[in-house]
């Protein structure tokens, strides 16, 4: 697809602008509601619907199903995100009324570096075709280890920072209490960070690792560097309001990983052949309409799979609290 430099920069301040609104609606500090949250997650997924329908009547069919691919890859790798999350959230004890602007803020930093992500994927992989190979096997290697972590046992997660984030916060030093919305302060006459600071870096930091495997799931499905910027704004500008409407189920997604490995692994299969391919070797090549079916039909078998497991799971968690409630009655009578 043809992107002019004119498009590029309308749709940039076109993003901008809609996060500039997100932005004013939403600037005073408050809890989220379930009802504000389910009406912006609706309003993020509809603009993006709305885009990719677009694409499909002013630009090609194609562009707009790798959009499309793209974003419902990016949008389900990024729910993976919150569980990481509400680690930070809870290891910085931040107040309620302040997660949103923590999660606006640090979602823009990571749209941002993302963005640079982006262009230098762009850049090597119109130099190198054979990058392929790499980004294809390091995402059959991601969905092999998202799959190890799900079988193990080990449910004691603890969120620690990056050494970037260690680096600023012994450079200028971080304040021992919130102050609002103050991202500066000064302490003894010396600026020092504050805690809100602190952990906006450490949402927008912390999010490049996940970079590192989505950006190259979604230059499996479009070489497209516009769509791959698009596709991930839209699907990071919707995952603060998502934040708060699912962050009560995200427990109970208890299958997600075993559908992300499966979703990366199929993205990294799709890459290794289209590499073979460009290389000369006659192989078959996945489409994007195929592609999209298997997506979507992974995260839908996925989500059910979870709650059957997580209804089953809490059926006999309160059999065995019930069994245990009689035993201590019986024991009490026999006392």
């Amino acid at each position: 697809m043809d992107v002019s430099m004119n498009l590029w920069v309308l749709t940039i301040l076109g993003l901008s602008a809609l996060i500039a609104i997100d932005f004013f609606i939403g600037r005073k500090p408050h809890d989220v509601s379930i009802k504000e949250a389910g009406i912006w997650t609706v309003v993020w997924i509809v603009l993006a619907a709305l885009f990719g329908l677009g694409l499909l009547v002013f630009g090609e069919s194609q562009a707009s199903g790798e959009f499309f691919a793209g974003f419902i890859t990016e949008k389900s790798l990024s729910v993976d995100n919150l569980f990481v999350f509400v680690l930070i959230m809870a290891k910085f004890s931040v107040p309620s009324h302040l997660q949103q602007r923590v999660l606006l803020v640090g979602v823009l930093i990571a749209l941002v570096l993302r963005a640079i992500f982006i262009a230098a994927g762009a850049a090597i992989i119109a130099s190198f075709a054979w990058v392929f190979y790499i980004f294809g096997a390091f995402l059959i290697y991601t969905a092999w280890k998202l799959i190890q972590e799900a079988r193990s046992d080990d449910d004691e997660e603890e969120f620690e920072e990056n050494r970037l984030l260690k680096s600023i916060e012994n450079r200028f030093g971080v304040a021992d209490k919130y102050h609002g919305t103050k991202l500066f302060i000064r302490n003894n006459g010396k600026r020092v960070l504050t805690p809100l600071m602190v952990v906006m870096l450490a949402i927008g930091t912390t999010d490049v690792l996940f970079a590192l495997d989505s950006i190259p799931a979604i230059f499996g499905l479009t070489q497209d560097p516009y769509i791959v910027f698009t596709a991930n704004a839209f699907a990071l500008m919707g995952l603060r309001q998502l934040y708060f409407l699912i962050g009560g189920l995200l427990r109970k997604l208890v299958h997600l990983s075993y559908g992300l490995s499966v979703i990366l692994g199929f993205i990294g299969v799709k890459l290794v052949l289209h590499a073979l391919h460009e290389g000369g070797v006659h192989v078959p090549e996945i489409s994007i309409p195929f592609s999209l079916a298997v997506i979507c039909g992974v995260l839908i078998v996925t989500t059910i799979t979870s709650l059957i497991a997580s209804k089953r799971q809490a059926a006999r968690d309160a059999a065995g609290s019930a069994q245990e409630a009689e035993a201590e009655q019986k024991d009490s009578v026999e006392a």
